[in-house]
């Protein structure tokens, strides 16, 4: 007859040998593996994410390949994401306010966020308003509003729906009437803002290029916190507007990915955070901080922005026209 010490120690054996097995039966990843970017090549996301690629594969012992699928400020990709049934071995490399928290209200979209996971946060992009070099007001906020104020139609060179949105409420809060730019991107806003074109305009990112020339000073942080490389501008709430379009670099996956598969993701991911070849990519040359979120957290700071979001456009009545 077994005693209660052999009893006990076959049912710990028991366990180990259960605990081990399922370790063994989750492979992940068991082939290599797609990180998507929606974007074309050669952006900051794409570059980021390339080097994001190669730490990840040697994290996770297989290659990483590196896709495009730019469209619709990377809708597109996220759409074919959804209904992807390879457990994780395909992720998108996503910003949070545009494609996921923003869109869905704005735009008819065909997902929403109920529709993946979210393994992790990794970097905090740095959304700004800029000026240019010897302007009337400097590069002082306070002062471009007293600007504006004295001279109507100083202009405004807008690149998207969200910081559209956004510069209309600056308008009616502070009692502006400027004159809205519509400019395709970072490439189109440069030429206008260095030739002193427009007064000022929106940057997601092409500023950190003349962060040493000092030939695109930063006004204003669109974010809840000061710049990474501009510590001395304003935050958005800190010039008293209550919003927050801070903009978060996430990696997505479908809804219907395995647990224990986003937890291996995860693992390789905050690791990859520590690296140093990442850290220099983000912080160094594209000056984004390196910040690690896991699921969920992550998650949850998605769906506060989104009712953050659903809120703004029902206050501002829509989306504005370029009429």
């Amino acid at each position: 007859m077994l005693n209660k010490k052999t009893l006990a120690t076959a049912a710990a054996t028991f366990a180990l040998t259960m605990s081990l097995s399922a370790h063994a039966d989750n492979n992940f990843p068991s082939g290599p593996l797609t990180l998507v970017v929606g974007f074309a090549a050669g952006g900051s996301t794409d570059i980021q994410a390339r080097v994001l690629a190669n730490v990840l594969s040697e994290n996770l012992g297989q290659p990483v390949n590196v896709v495009n699928q730019p469209g619709a400020g990377g809708a597109v990709s996220l759409a074919r994401l959804m209904h992807n049934q390879d457990e994780g071995h395909t992720f998108v490399y996503a910003g949070t306010n545009g494609t996921l928290t923003f869109a869905p209200h704005a735009h008819d979209t065909n997902f929403t966020l109920d529709d993946f996971r979210y393994v992790a946060s990794i970097t905090t992009v740095q959304h700004a308003l800029v000026t240019g070099k010897d302007r009337p007001f400097g590069d002082s906020w306070e002062d471009l509003i007293e600007y504006a104020k004295e001279n109507p139609g100083t202009s405004y060179a807008t690149q998207h729906a969200l910081d559209r949105l956004v510069i209309e409420y600056i308008m009616e809060q502070e009692g502006l009437d400027l004159r809205i730019v519509p400019t395709a991107g970072g490439g189109g806003m440069a030429p206008l803002i260095l030739s002193g074109d427009v007064d000022f305009a929106y940057s997601g990112g092409t500023h950190s290029g003349y962060a040493d020339s000092g030939e695109m000073p930063v006004l204003l942080s669109m974010d809840a916190e000061r710049l990474f490389a501009y510590p001395d501008a304003p935050s958005v709430m800190e010039a008293g507007y209550d919003i927050d379009t801070s903009d978060f670099r996430v990696v997505v996956v479908p809804k219907n990915t395995p647990d224990s598969n986003v937890e291996r993701l995860a693992e390789a991911l905050e690791e990859a955070t520590q690296d140093e070849r990442f850290i220099e990519i983000t912080e160094e040359r594209i000056l984004m901080p390196v910040h690690f979120r896991g699921e969920e957290e992550a998650t949850e700071m998605l769906y506060a922005q989104s009712e953050n979001y659903r809120a703004l456009l029902e206050r501002m009545g829509g989306v504005p026209s370029d009429d």
